[in-house]
């Protein structure tokens, strides 16, 4: 797998894409080794050349034959929205493995740092791809200002860009979509433990906004209103997602909630949720069980080791390299057309930071 920044560059040695590298370097005002310079985040740029080369990239349709899109190159575009949570990369590696055994090579882009997604996008397309798989897209996590919009979607679309998501499906989008299921995941840890005896169940959310944390409060609030136990606003606080977010939020949950047990949006919050509750003087599991999300190699290793919800990302992965495949191969009998939906189940992984309440 190759990085988006750094790759072979781009028009300088490949020529089939010479023509769509000269119509924005026309349009920029600039030379077609500026273009490539500015798609490969090269050195030496200004940054308002950087920014007028994007913008005419924005500006030009996407299924432009110059430009590359929906051409034969044997590759596909992997974008995540960032790499220092380790179920990132995680993701990233097992879409590689499967990509390469369907024999496409990949370009990975992490949309947290550098271009924004649609810059990523619009750069794949200039770089030739065949399609591209999103992990987490934007349109999945609408926390911020800068946001991609349905119709942003909808345009990749109607210009025959084809793509796969993956935790991050829009039902009105016909966009096929590999997830884990979120809202049986916060059902799952909040039964756990209510099985083990707890009642005053809290959860150290993601942004609001985000679907991933609306579905995980709705299971929280399914599993406690089956014990007819009323879900408690007071027991939900928002962070952003990492481990200081979730030392965030575990901090307001103790100092207004009194909880005696937490889930989290992932395993890497619910590590800085047991971080600030230990900095507090209570003990995992002792006086606080905590629940993860994601099962990252790190959950077994640390102490005490987490109970957490794992993804079964290698399948997940494969669904959606398979998929994005069917659509990409003209010749391949029942290549897929319409839209491709499929859950998988998070298993519950039960480890040390999960006990009876005292």
């Amino acid at each position: 797998m190759q990085d988006c920044g750094r790759n072979t560059a781009v028009g300088e040695e490949d020529r089939s894409e010479v023509a769509g590298l000269s119509d924005i370097a026309k349009a920029a005002g600039v030379s077609v080794s500026t273009v490539s310079r500015v798609l490969n985040r090269r050195a030496g740029i200004k940054e308002d050349t950087r920014q007028r080369v994007l913008a005419v990239l924005n500006e030009m349709p996407h299924t432009a034959r110059g430009i590359g899109a929906l051409r034969r190159t044997g590759v596909i575009g992997l974008l995540v929205p960032e790499l220092s949570n380790p179920v990132f990369p995680a993701f990233a590696e097992a879409l590689e493995a499967r990509a390469v055994g369907a024999g496409y090579a990949s370009l990975l882009c992490n949309t947290r740092v550098g271009m924004s997604e649609e810059d990523y996008v619009r750069m794949l397309i200039a770089r030739g791809v065949e399609g591209m798989v999103f992990v987490s897209p934007e349109i999945a996590n609408t926390e911020g200002e800068q946001r991609i919009s349905r119709s942003y979607y909808e345009k990749l679309l109607a210009d025959g860009v084809r793509m796969v998501f993956v935790n991050g499906g829009a039902p009105t989008l016909d966009v096929p979509d590999v997830a884990v299921d979120e809202h049986l995941a916060g059902y799952t840890a909040t039964r756990h433990l209510l099985d083990l005896g707890h009642r005053r169940i809290g959860f150290v959310s993601g942004p609001a906004r985000a679907v991933p944390s609306r579905l995980k409060r709705a299971g929280w609030a399914a599993a406690l209103e089956e014990a007819d136990i009323a879900p408690d606003p007071r027991l939900v606080a928002h962070a952003p997602f990492g481990a200081e977010g979730g030392a965030q939020a575990m901090a307001e949950l103790l100092e207004t909630a009194g909880p005696t047990a937490v889930m989290c949006s992932s395993d890497v919050m619910a590590l800085g949720a047991m971080r600030e509750a230990k900095r507090r003087g209570l003990a995992t599991p002792e006086d606080l069980s905590v629940v993860g999300f994601d099962d990252i190699a790190l959950a077994s290793y640390c102490q005490p080791a987490l109970t957490t919800l794992a993804q079964p990302i290698e399948e997940m992965a494969a669904a959606a390299v398979d998929e994005l495949s069917r659509r990409l191969d003209p010749d391949q009998p029942g290549r897929a057309t319409t839209s491709f939906s499929r859950m998988f189940r998070p298993n519950l992984v039960v480890r040390e930071s999960t006990a009876a309440p005292r």
